[in-house]
């Protein structure tokens, strides 16, 4: 792997987005999806020119979904029933197809600007992408979704989080909420434990919550991860160990969490990071105030790749490590 940039997504006046992206995702190794403040969520084919000496990808738009209200904060996809999930800041969850076939129309009043008007005026480039609808909205949210995923066991279960403090499961097919967990505070992220029945959600008050999302579960929190100075906005889990977590905050660190390291506290069960990954080009010891600067937007915990992570820096980086958990 190089640090070489591939491919960049085409414009707003070649069937992209026309504001800012805030969520990514790869359906499979030739398609991608991203939404994001414009409402909308773009379905990507990437090709590859075939060119033996330097790798070019190309970014072809194949499908527009249009459905929200408002800004689009997160998406999840499930590859093998072609269904994406989105939470925005209209206050629900979007059900979608990723096939041109199995999708509605999308509402006309829901379209961009620019879809609305006379042919004779539309760009030729823009009225070759499919507009789509969404299949069904989950509603319930009294406040923002700031994320959302599929259960990783049930991709007819969903689970999100939302600045109204809770936690939510929903039943797809019937559209219906199936669990509320409130907690104290805003909600920003949300990832699922399968292999410990549980669900973790970073909130504004620089903490993670584990949670036992099932129904039989008689408490709202299991285990608290405390080490954060400002907001958790991401979570990934150990590709590894199953009881491996990653975080990211707006402190301009990620931290690394083993779920087994617990101790007992007046609050309940507590845990702290085991590693804090900071900002490399940073001095040793240096700390920006509530991560000026540095804030830490999104990261993953790749098994190939190692973990990694964007961020107000305007820098991806990659932190790679052998064992970073025993098992």
């Amino acid at each position: 792997m190089s640090g070489q940039v591939a491919a960049i997504s085409p414009g707003p006046n070649e069937g992209g987005h026309t504001a800012g992206i805030k969520s990514v995702k790869f359906i499979d190794s030739t398609h991608a999806a991203s939404a994001g403040h414009d409402r909308s969520i773009r379905i990507w084919r990437i090709e590859d020119d075939g060119s033996k000496l330097e790798t070019t990808v190309n970014f072809i738009p194949e499908l527009e979904l249009c459905g929200h209200k408002w800004g689009i904060n997160a998406i999840d996809i499930h590859n093998s029933s072609s269904r994406l999930l989105s939470g925005s800041d209209d206050w629900t969850l979007g059900v979608w197809s990723t096939q041109k076939s199995g999708a509605p129309a999308a509402p006309e009043v829901l379209l961009p600007q620019t879809s609305r008007l006379s042919k004779k005026r539309r760009k030729v480039s823009s009225s070759q992408v499919p507009q789509k609808g969404c299949l069904s909205q989950l509603k319930g949210h009294t406040g923002s979704v700031s994320d959302t995923i599929f259960a990783p066991n049930d991709h007819t279960v969903a689970y999100s989080a939302s600045q109204d403090h809770t936690l939510r499961t929903w039943d797809i097919p019937t559209g219906s909420l199936v669990d509320t967990r409130t907690t104290m505070n805003p909600l920003c992220s949300i990832e699922a434990i399968p292999d410990l029945n549980l669900v973790a959600v970073g909130n504004s008050a620089r903490f993670i919550t584990l949670v036992d999302p099932r129904a039989s579960a008689t408490t709202t929190s299991v285990m608290t991860l405390r080490g954060h100075t400002n907001q958790v906005v991401t979570l990934s889990r150990d590709p590894g160990n199953k009881h491996g977590l990653l975080s990211g905050s707006h402190d301009g660190t990620c931290r690394i969490w083993d779920l087994r390291s617990t101790k007992n506290s007046a609050d309940g069960t507590v845990s702290e990071s085991i590693y804090t990954l900071p900002r490399r080009w940073l001095k040793i010891g240096e700390k920006r105030v509530a991560g000026e600067g540095v804030k830490v937007f999104s990261s993953v915990w790749d098994k190939e790749v190692g973990i990694v992570s964007g961020s107000e820096d305007k820098k991806v980086q990659i932190d790679r490590g052998t064992s970073t958990i025993p098992t």
